[in-house]
């Protein structure tokens, strides 16, 4: 069940605050030829107090519809209105709070001097500023870190000063881009309270999130886009009916009195008090099966679901081509060699002493001079040797042989 249906009914006329008709906006390049169609010719109208949603995949054209609701784009064609004037209407920026999906804040200031800042873009004289950034801080739960710097914030804590800098205007039109983004649970539910509290103050919210339960809490009407068209539009209760089926909710019911009542029911009589409705379906489901069908109509220029899993990240789940095998198998360490063939590989090759051949390489280094050595004092003269007598000896063994 839809919490807000609880507390308050979507409203169902009033003031018109956006209106916007056959809206377009194509982007070019440089040399002015068309490059993106991401707005393609959108109608829809926001009233006063009403929590409008646009949903859709990245890339669909929300961010780009909520620049031209805000005035920082042209459209290229189409009709769009802001409290009755052009968005760029100075006038009507007054009345206008935004939160960007990223939060673009001074890092240097602390949270009170970020609101200060904010308040005075908008004229606010010095006693609103502060009565409001001291109630703004409370509400976003920041009142005990006044003084630190928002550089030091966490992601949730900067999405929770920039809801504050962009109410600080009190402002008649809250535009929320992922208002929820890295907030925690508790932080989600605070920002969904607020934003139905607005609403039941007349303010108009326009939310734009990629969390779906959220949209389905807060919001009375949304459209869905996929490749900037919209393609589906309306209330929550309408989108999510399945009108072939019927749902009746009763009370807990005893058995046997549960099964009078069908019975009863079978008969086709009357069912008094027995309340029967149109049972819903998840809002994310809803969402998909959409998203699905305009797929297969329609092309889009932003991000799209991916059909086959990266080439490197596969991890062989696929047969690959064998060339791209062989240069796998190419690419691996080769398997170290069984011991009989380093066995053989070693009686094959020459044995070679590196340690030689590194000597025999290097060049011989120069002799050392030696000074000649002294003839010994004691050593007499060497006398000549008389060679007859050996002669006349080895003549006499020479003859002597037979």
């Amino acid at each position: 069940m839809n919490p807000q249906s609880a507390v308050r009914n979507p409203p169902s006329s009033g003031e018109v605050v956006v209106s916007v008709r056959g809206l377009t906006k194509v982007f070019k390049d440089f040399w002015n030829r068309p490059k993106a169609r991401a707005v393609d010719n959108v109608d829809f109208e926001v009233r006063r107090g009403e929590i409008f949603g646009l949903l859709g995949p990245n890339g669909s054209g929300k961010s780009t519809t909520i620049k031209l609701l805000l005035g920082l784009l042209n459209p290229t064609k189409g009709h769009l209105e802001v409290f009755g004037h052009s968005p760029r209407h100075v006038q009507t920026k007054s009345r206008i709070g935004y939160l960007p999906e990223e939060s673009y804040l001074y890092r240097y200031l602390n949270s009170r001097e970020t609101l200060d800042f904010f308040g005075n873009l908008f004229h606010l004289d010095k006693a609103d500023r502060n009565n409001r950034a001291e109630q703004l801080l409370e509400m976003v739960g920041l009142g005990k870190t006044q003084t630190r710097a928002v550089g030091e914030f966490s992601k949730g804590m900067q999405r929770r000063i920039g809801l504050a800098q962009a109410l600080i205007n009190d402002p008649d039109l809250v535009i929320l881009d992922e208002p929820t983004a890295g907030l925690d649970p508790i932080g989600c539910r605070e920002v969904k309270d607020l934003i139905l509290a607005l609403a039941r103050r007349g303010k108009t919210v326009i939310l734009s999130s990629h969390l779906l339960s959220d949209v389905e809490d807060v919001c009375d009407r949304v459209v869905i886009y996929y490749g900037g068209k919209i393609q589906a539009a309306g209330t929550l209760k309408e989108l999510l009916a399945t009108p072939d089926t019927l749902r009746i909710t009763t009370p807990v019911l005893p058995r046997e009195t549960l099964e009078r009542v069908l019975e009863i029911i079978r008969k086709d009589i009357s069912m008094g008090d027995v309340r029967v409705d149109n049972p819903t379906q998840n809002l994310e489901s809803y969402f998909l099966d959409v998203v699905a069908k305009a797929r297969a109509a329609n092309e889009t220029s932003g991000a799209q679901s991916g059909a086959r899993v990266a080439e490197y990240l596969r991890g062989g789940m696929e047969e690959r081509p064998e060339a791209e095998k062989l240069l796998e198998k190419l690419s691996l360490p080769q398997p170290a060699k069984p011991e009989a063939s380093k066995a053989a590989a070693v009686e094959s090759k020459p044995v070679v002493n590196e340690g030689k051949l590194e000597a025999l390489a290097q060049p011989a280094p120069p002799e050392p001079a030696t000074p000649p050595s002294p003839a010994p004092e004691s050593k007499p003269e060497a006398r000549p040797v008389d060679l007859s007598k050996a002669d006349e000896k080895l003549s006499s063994l020479l003859g002597g042989k037979k």
